[in-house]
């Protein structure tokens, strides 16, 4: 089955202590690209699809869609909510081979998109997730290193091992 997450992205920031931080030292930017990024980690080792939408109904214009490297990334447009774009995003994909997730922690909108057929998750669920996710792909790396270092060093006749054994204590 399909799975999908949609993700209040001023929601998530406003929320996760590290993230609110940055945002309220007047980098907003920042704070989002440290959430883009983090996602399109979490969506290259779940496989699940993501899009992240902004919410925008104070800025004038027609609101856009654009895809950064494997998350598609919305920005609402004039007097739309971020709210409003996630009903219609949950409408629009739901089906029976899609589970999808939506991450928030605005309680009106979680009773909402529940009503829709959709699941939710917390800001907070979705942070611990981030930190389980983070400690997996640590491990998983760790894990491939020292197979790869393994694997190499069992290709090697004693010979060889012997001369990179001397050469690298002499440096």
């Amino acid at each position: 089955m399909e799975e999908i997450l949609i993700v209040d992205g001023y929601n998530i920031i406003g929320d996760w202590p590290n993230l609110r931080e940055i945002k309220d030292r007047g980098e907003l930017e920042e704070a989002r690209d440290s959430l883009l990024n983090w996602l399109i980690e979490y969506k290259v080792y779940t496989g699940r699809e993501v899009y992240v939408v902004f919410d925008a109904h104070q800025v004038p214009g027609l609101g856009k869609q654009y895809r950064k490297k494997s998350i598609i990334i919305y920005y609402t447009k004039e007097n739309e909510t971020a709210d409003e774009l996630i009903e219609r995003l949950v409408s629009k994909l739901k089906s029976r081979k899609r589970r999808i997730y939506v991450a928030t922690s605005d309680y009106t909108e979680q009773n909402v998109i529940f009503a829709q057929g959709a699941l939710r998750i917390s800001a907070r669920e979705l942070e611990i997730e981030k930190k389980i996710t983070r400690k997996s792909i640590e491990s998983q790396v760790s894990s491939s290193k020292k197979e790869m270092r393994s694997n190499i060093m069992s290709s090697l006749d004693e010979e060889k091992i012997k001369f990179l054994e001397n050469w690298r204590r002499k440096k």
